[in-house]
Formats: structure tokens, sequence, C-alpha cells
């Protein structure tokens, strides 16, 4: 059983070929594997594993089965925050580009990167804090007449526009930390709520920043009303309960978006699973419900069967998770089983469109973060050091999914169990995709079925495989 691979032992993938419903006989598997114990990293297996039509009746079975669907998926990446672009630009270009197309490509080793996240202004990954409309004390803007994209202009900007060249397809999602502050109660970047008689303001202040990202040639796909709307603690941040976020949304924003015509998703929440009522209390609103696309969710509390519970709750709006932090120094073998079954394999089989990790980029210091709230441990995907690259655990949770299940993809119906948690999918080839993670402490042997065709496999403990045909 553990003589099957050198660098690790394979995983089983079942997975129609070339699009027809039924895996033909003796069809092929591709096999990628992450074994942290053995330092096997997102390797693709030599091995030649094939379908047949007997199967070991000792095993457990992986049925798949693409007559059942559920969502379908519109990308798998990372935050880009303003410390990640400043990362990236500091590189020389020739390593920039080779670094991007390694991030953002899906030929041979490079991992298909489909969906980033941005931050409406300053996040707390930035050098410093600022809004797009900062205003000497005692001065309002409420035509946004001096609204301006400001310092992401520097970096952020022509990141993007080098990403988008590799990938012209990729889709961007933006969240919000903080309006300006002289529309806060507490005029600070930090804390405080938004003011009702700035709502408006508030309103055309993020119109106005899809505008103008979409005259420098960038499309935001949609939009979260704000980034942990119950963690004020940040900087910046803002609270905004459910009640103000409702009306927010109902009266303001998306009348503002349907009068402009701006057909850029508004998505509610974008904060922890421990608190599905909030999403839930807002989408029980009509009038505010009509305006709203889905909700996001972060996992630094609460469980992942959350996302199912809004879902039940409201099955005709969508489901995205957005953000889960890895911590400085990384621990993968850790890091990786928590990941992959809560994330990558959790919030998909819990009707998640997306999966995001915080976040693109970190150098060797953490650094930029704000003061008084910043993230002092976040650690990127990848660590850049002048033009020297790390290669971290994001990079490889991510890769798992996104260089297979392109944009477009379908969740198909998997039987699953603690041991062996797993998602399937059908991608727009015609593809079958299966993700499969050893959760247990020990070697697991297993079959994949799919239409009558068997092939039987082994993951060591703690081992992560992708499964293509």
């Amino acid at each position: 059983m553990k003589a099957l691979l050198k660098s690790s032992l394979v995983s089983a993938l079942l997975v129609a070929y070339s699009g027809f419903a039924y895996a033909q006989k003796g069809a092929s598997i591709e096999c990628w594997i992450t074994d942290p114990a053995k330092s096997v990293l997102f390797q693709k297996q030599a091995q030649s594993i094939r379908f047949r039509s007997t199967s070991s009746g000792i095993n457990s079975t992986i049925d798949v089965n693409p007559k059942e669907t559920y969502q379908s998926i519109d990308g798998f990446g990372y935050t880009l925050t303003g410390g990640s672009a400043d990362h990236l630009m500091g590189m020389s270009k020739s390593a920039r580009t080779e670094l991007l197309h390694e991030l953002f490509g899906t030929e041979g080793n490079q991992i298909g990167t489909s969906y980033l996240r941005l931050s409406v202004a300053a996040s707390d990954l930035n050098d410093h804090v600022f809004s797009y409309d900062d205003l000497p004390e005692g001065e309002t803007d409420v035509e946004m007449k001096k609204f301006d994209l400001g310092p992401d202009k520097k970096n952020l900007i022509p990141v993007i526009k080098e990403i988008l060249a590799i990938n012209p397809q990729i889709k961007f999602l933006a969240s919000p930390w903080s309006p300006p502050k002289w529309m806060k109660t507490n005029n600070d970047t930090r804390g405080g709520s938004l003011k009702p008689e700035f709502y408006d303001a508030y309103a055309l202040y993020l119109m106005k920043y899809i505008q103008a990202m979409k005259a420098e040639g960038i499309a935001i796909d949609a939009l979260t009303v704000q980034n942990e709307p119950l963690h004020p603690g940040n900087n910046p941040s803002l609270l905004m309960l459910a009640t103000d976020q409702a009306v927010f949304v109902k009266n303001h924003l998306g009348p503002a978006f349907k009068k402009a015509d701006i057909k850029t998703k508004i998505i509610v929440y974008d904060h922890n699973c421990d608190r599905p009522d909030y999403p839930i209390s807002i989408l029980n609103d009509p009038d505010a419900k009509k305006y709203v696309d889905g909700s996001a969710f972060h996992l630094y509390g609460g469980k992942i069967e959350a996302l199912t519970e809004v879902h039940n709750a409201h099955p005709d709006k969508n489901v995205y998770f957005t953000e889960q932090w890895f911590g400085s120094p990384g621990n993968l073998p850790k890091d990786f089983a928590f990941h992959m079954n809560d994330l990558i394999i959790g919030a998909a089989r819990n009707w998640s469109k997306t999966v995001l990790e915080w976040n693109l980029t970190s150098n060797p210091q953490l650094t930029p973060f704000t003061d008084r709230g910043g993230c002092d441990k976040c650690l990127g995907a990848v660590t850049i050091d002048g033009d020297k690259v790390t290669r971290n655990p994001a990079y490889y949770t991510i890769a798992h999914a996104a260089k297979f299940v392109r944009p477009g993809s379908v969740r198909i119906a998997s039987n699953t169990s603690a041991d062996l948690p797993n998602v399937a999918y059908k991608t727009p080839q015609g593809k079958y995709v299966l993700i499969v993670f050893n959760n247990s402490q020990t070697s697991q042997s297993f079959n994949i079925r799919f239409n009558n065709q068997t092939v039987t496999l082994n993951l060591d403990a703690q081992v992560g495989g992708t499964y293509v045909w």
C-alpha cells in the first residue's frame, strides 16, 4: 500500500473523460499531491492511474454523481492588499513577471489563481490608513468632488493591470474597511459607525470607486458592504450592525447602483460564521433583499456549516467565502489540514462560490501594517524578499483547487466522511475534478466510483490530493 509512490501516496479520483457522462474504460487520472510530512508540495504524480470495472470491496468508496449538481464556482484566490502590491512592485520586472505568471497562469506548475479580493482604500495591511476622500478637519464632501484613487495609483493598480494581462477573465471583489472618517460618529479611521446623514454620500463614494476602477480598465464584479462589520477594533474599521446595513442597502446603496446602472453585485455581512443571523436578517427584509446577490463569510469564529444555514434560509441567494488568515511563521502540516478540510472542501460543500485566503504576499518583516490594530503576524501565500520567493501554506491550499476548478465549474455530488472529506466538480471543459484530504492519522485506501467504473487509491495520513480526468 505504501509502495505506490516514491514521494507520497497517491489519491483517488474519479472524473469522466472529455465531457462524456461516463468514465471510459481505462480512462487515466491525473493526480497532484501535497504531503507535508514528506515535503511533497503540490507535485504531479508520474504513476499511471486508470479506471476499471471492478473494485476492492473492503475499501470505503467515494461515489461521484455528475447528475446531481450544486453551485457554480467563481474562483479561488487571495486578497491583493496594498502591502502585497508594494512587495510585488519592489521586485525586478523580470522576477515579478515570472511570479505573476506562476500565480495566475494555468500551464505546467502555474497554480491558476482565478479570483482576487481588493480593499476599497486602505486595509490594515497598508503602510498607512487612507480613504479616497480625506479632508481637513471640519470639512465634508457629500458630492465626492474630491474623490481620488490616490495611493492605489502608485502600486496596486499597476499590479492589477499586469495580472489582467496574464488572465483577462480574473474576477475582483472589493471590500471597504472604513468610510472616510468625516462620515463617522467618532471622526476616526478606527471603529465608530456611519452617520445616517452620510448614507447617501457613502453610497456615492462606493459607486465612484467602481466607476474609477472601470476607467482604469478594472471591472469590480462584486462589493461587500463592509469588511468585518462586527469588529471595530481593527484599523481601519467600522461598526455596522445588521439593522443599519439593511437600511443602507435598501434605501441608499441599492437604489444608487440601480439608478447608475451599476452591475456590480452587492454582498452583505463579510464576517465570521458564528453570526448567520446577520445576513439572514437582512435577506428577510424584501426591500433589502432585492438588491443583494448573497452573503460573505470568514471563519475566525463559528462553523463552516453556517454557510448552508444561510443558503437554506434563502436558497435564491449566493454564498461566498472571502477571508481566512495564516499566522506567521506558518505550520504547513497543521495549516494545510485545516484549510483543506474546512475551506477548500468544507466551504465548497456548504455552497460557497469562492474560497479566498488572506493574503497574497508578505515580506520577511511582515510589513506593512497599520498602527492601532493592523495585523503584524499575517503570512502571505508567498513571501517576497527582493527577488527571492518563498511559497507558504496558502499557496498550496489554493493551488489544489484553483488550477483545475476553473471559473464556471459546477460542484457535483460525492459522498463524504470524517476520514476522507472531499468535493467534486465538472469543469466547463467537460473534465471532472475530485479533491480529497485524508483527515485521519493513518494511511487510507479507498475507491472512487464513477458510473460503473472504479479506481482504488491510497492516501497517507494528512495528505491532500486533486484528481482530474
